[in-house]
């Protein structure tokens, strides 16, 4: 699933393409696509938006335009696709294209089917039909004493449960939590009640190193994932633990896989007691 360095990289890739086009009247090739309004008044509504801007919150990536915002969720094998004419090549599972005027576009496809699309009128909408649910932005809008804070609020919470609670902060997914514990020496499975205030610091500063590096490295793509140009996230090949059952950690311990918060979880037992 694009976590939130994936959908960072996509934003940054597309803002100085996509700012300023105006919309063509929408492609739907599969209509339950979009969540909200109707695919109907989506089409009607969309065509004829200019983009101002694009924004993240947590894994939404936001299209600001000149009358309402556009939410897009990749869900678990969503891409996001731009090209300046044509359809992408090789594209199976094409579900949406949105074309600007002008010729070139952008394409949604998603193999699984459970990405979706929303087009409300502006920000009291967005919370009420996309973002109620959505803690504040973990990269952009928590600082240390937030984090602290809203560690404070869950004291019975196990760490890898909580981090993955997008109520509790969005953004952060199965694999760079996995490598944010690592980085700190946290167990998954440790209370947040028996946090010290150097260990909510340190869990702080994991967290915001492991997502800026995921962004420098165009994110991870294990067999899905793949950036606004087509081109595939290289920082898979810097995982410490995620995905390498059985491998050996530098400590020179077999790296561990158990399952919490119904995820597989990978960590290394004798860095993270």
């Amino acid at each position: 699933m694009p976590e939130l360095p994936e959908v960072e990289t996509i934003r940054r890739e597309l803002e100085p393409l996509v700012c300023g086009k105006t919309f063509a009247p929408p492609i739907l090739h599969m209509p339950s696509t979009i969540e909200y309004p109707e695919p109907e008044d989506f089409s009607g509504l969309l065509a004829g938006n200019t983009i101002v801007n694009l924004g993240r919150r947590g894994k939404y990536l936001l299209f600001n335009l000149d009358r309402g915002i556009l939410a897009v969720h990749l869900r678990m094998t969503g891409n996001l696709v731009y090209t300046a004419s044509g359809l992408p090549p090789g594209e199976r599972f094409l579900r949406v294209s949105l074309p600007f005027a002008g010729g070139s576009a952008l394409h949604y496809s998603d193999m699984r089917r459970f990405g979706r699309l929303w087009l409300v009128s502006g920000p009291d909408e967005l919370e009420e039909k996309v973002l109620k649910r959505i803690g504040p932005d973990i990269l952009e809008e928590v600082d240390l004493d937030k984090f602290v804070a809203l560690l404070g609020k869950r004291q019975r919470s196990r760490l890898k449960a909580l981090l993955l609670d997008q109520g509790f902060a969005a953004g952060m997914g199965n694999i760079y939590t996995d490598e944010c514990l690592f980085r700190c020496g946290l167990h998954p499975r440790r209370q947040v009640s028996s946090l010290s205030r150097k260990e909510a610091e340190e869990l702080y500063r994991s967290v915001k190193s492991v997502l800026a590096d995921g962004i420098e490295h165009g994110g991870t793509t294990f067999r899905d994932y793949r950036n606004a140009s087509g081109a595939l996230g290289d920082f898979q090949s810097r995982l410490a633990v995620y995905g390498r059952l059985g491998e050996t950690c530098p400590c020179g311990t077999p790296i561990e896989k158990t399952r919490e918060a119904g995820r597989g979880t990978y960590f290394c037992p004798r860095c993270q007691k």
